[in-house]
């Protein structure tokens, strides 16, 4: 995944943690990705770690969404 596009491995892990219960190994190999190639941000606050951190939101989300979810179906 780190020899990909980056916009390859970040629909592979968005996919992942929509398919998966818990797929925090995309956070972990987005955040092993900006320690490898990230570089500032000027437009986020000189932030290094946007890919990882976008992850996280999004795992967060995700996993409160697909609780709603399957509490509405039952």
């Amino acid at each position: 995944m780190l020899f990909m596009p980056f916009w390859v491995s970040v629909i592979l892990s968005f996919a992942g943690m929509v398919y998966f219960p818990f797929f925090l190994e995309a956070v972990l190999l987005l955040l092993l990705s900006d320690l490898l190639f990230g570089v500032k941000e000027i437009r986020l606050f000189d932030m290094i770690f946007v890919s990882s951190t976008i992850a996280l939101v999004c795992l967060i989300i995700l996993e409160i969404f697909k609780k709603e979810l399957r509490l509405r179906t039952k």
